[in-house]
């Protein structure tokens, strides 16, 4: 018979980033003894990791929050209409003090293996430094965007200069003036990269396999009228965000790019392009996600305004996506990207058509050039969604790995939330969770997950876990929002992360909820309302 026994914890937090906060503080407040750790030696979890040279958020300060605090509302102050890397961490710290959260963080602190002990009814976790810790719930808030990779190119570790990835950037920065410098990989963190380094360097080379197609915006300073506006309207800001398909605060757009004039498409395209950032994608047509000719107006948009910025032409036809359609990968925002190819030592190289050969102990080799450089940066990415909970052994029923049921029965879950054979783990932003601004289903998640556990306290039930009929369910779901949208066969075009596209060998699939983020909360709500009927539950007797 299985018995509970007495654990360290009753929930241990995986991660000290916006979902170990955000599950830390409603835990607690649950009457849950919660503990986090991290690896790192600060506050902050991808926004610890990610310092390289222009990294801020894609979405406007306003839905870049939590709205659980009245004290961090009141008093926290935002300066710039999209927060740097620092001034994000910065709001991490302000919340962790303002939440008395820090004495219940451990820092530095590795997770090796975790085994779920099913006699005892417990997670045991084993730490790098060679500590062992139990706990009733083990909660991973890891984050999509904290396992880096890097290329398969021949010769990747020859290179002699300095090499650096945008995500194990050294925190005492990095001196470019005088070096010829180049870069490989040209998404959210190269994209922001590139025009802060590029007018440091004597040289800045820019090896592109695939464009993207990002929306140029201005980062201006947040008001103190502004300020006040969202202190006074939060939890209306929030809830707009919450019901947004893509959790931000913004209005839904009214027609489809197909029933409107063409000088009325082009007026609104115009309009929203002026806004910036995430109110192209979102606020210019309904189906800007959903029907190719509307997405294919949205690029050819796009693709005017590259070739209007960049004043030579071959230079601006190789930035104009062509391969994939508006949507085929995550839109980023961009901070004068396009115009840094105007810049006389900035020079493109076009690596779709003729792939890099190798790195050399000089360089990149690219149809039998090869480029000198004395600095190399790898903007390339990371294994999103699945990468941080693969990366550690998660032990669950009868000895398998959470490693191994994915690889054999492909990405499993119920509501990205539990997983069928491992009982009592729960995931913070896991696989087949909303495709949205993040930081709005983090807060949500954390307070869900506050509730069922609170309901199972007392409901007398210590064990809890998906029913695989649900993981079947929850994965024929996703399956069908993705192919309602231009994302699922655009994506596969674009090597996009969230179809697994961009590591080679990983499975392809779809890795997060393309149905919205508001109809995903809808599923969520009505699970708990009645009585969460796709897990499974028991109550394990006491150990004497």
């Amino acid at each position: 018979m299985s018995h509970s026994t007495p654990t360290d914890y009753d929930a241990l937090v995986i991660g000290a980033g916006f979902s170990g906060l955000a599950m830390l503080h409603h835990l607690r407040e649950a009457g849950l003894k919660t503990h986090v750790i991290d690896g790192a030696d600060g506050i902050g979890g991808t926004w610890w990791i990610n310092r390289y040279p222009g990294v801020r958020t894609d979405s406007e300060y306003s839905y870049y929050s939590f709205s659980f605090s009245q004290a961090v509302r009141e008093e926290w102050v935002w300066k710039q209409r999209y927060p740097s890397g620092e001034e994000v961490l910065a709001y991490l710290n302000f919340v962790a003090d303002h939440l008395d959260l820090r004495n219940d963080i451990e820092l530095n602190t590795f997770v090796e293996r975790a085994v779920y002990r099913e006699t005892e009814n417990l997670w045991e976790v084993s730490y790098r430094d060679g500590r062992t810790v139990s706990t009733r719930f083990l909660i991973s808030g890891m984050g999509v965007l904290s396992q880096p990779v890097f290329p398969a190119i021949t010769g990747l570790d020859s290179f002699a200069g300095e090499k650096y990835h945008a995500a194990r950037w050294p925190r005492e920065g990095v001196d470019f003036s005088g070096k010829r410098v180049g870069i490989i990989g040209l998404g959210a963190s190269g994209i922001q990269i590139v025009p802060v380094v590029a007018p440091q360097a004597k040289e800045f080379v820019v090896f592109q396999r695939t464009p993207n197609y990002i929306v140029e915006t201005s980062n201006d300073a947040v008001t103190a009228d502004q300020m006040q506006h969202l202190r006074d309207n939060y939890d209306a800001i929030f809830e707009k965000a919450a019901r947004h398909p893509f959790a931000v605060a913004m209005e839904p757009a009214e027609y489809s790019a197909l029933e409107v004039s063409a000088e009325e498409r082009q007026r609104i395209f115009e309009s929203k392009w002026n806004e910036g950032g995430f109110h192209f994608a979102n606020e210019c047509f309904t189906d800007l996600a959903s029907d190719p000719e509307a997405s294919e107006l949205a690029a050819e948009f796009i693709r005017g305004k590259i070739r209007e910025t960049v004043q030579d032409p071959e230079t601006a036809e190789l930035l104009c996506p062509k391969t994939y359609s508006f949507n085929g990968k995550r839109v980023p925002t961009g901070h004068n990207y396009y115009s840094t190819f105007n810049l006389d030592t900035v020079r493109l190289v076009d690596t779709l058509a003729t792939p890099i050969t190798e790195i050399t102990e000089r360089g990149v080799v690219v149809d039998g050039t090869e480029y000198e450089l004395d600095v190399l940066i790898f903007a390339t990415g990371f294994d999103a969604m699945t990468g941080t909970l693969t990366a550690i052994d998660i032990v669950g029923r009868d000895g398998r790995t959470l490693s191994e049921k994915w690889a054999d029965e492909g990405l499993k879950s119920n509501l990205g939330i539990s997983v069928h054979g491992f009982p009592n783990f729960f995931m913070s932003l896991g696989v087949q969770t909303p495709y949205a601004n993040l930081v709005v289903p983090i807060q949500m998640g954390a307070q869900w997950l506050q509730s069922f556990l609170m309901w199972a306290k007392e409901s007398g039930i210590d064990r809890l876990e998906a029913t695989p009929e649900s993981e079947e369910t929850w994965r024929d779901e996703t399956e069908r929002a993705a192919k309602a949208t231009v994302m699922y066969e655009e994506g596969k075009k674009a090597g996009a992360w969230f179809m697994g596209d961009n590591i080679p060998g990983k499975r392809e699939e779809v890795n997060v909820y393309m149905g919205g983020h508001g109809t995903y909360q809808d599923f969520c709500r009505a699970e708990a309302e009645a009585g969460y009927p796709t897990f499974q539950f028991q109550t394990s007797p006491v150990s004497a």
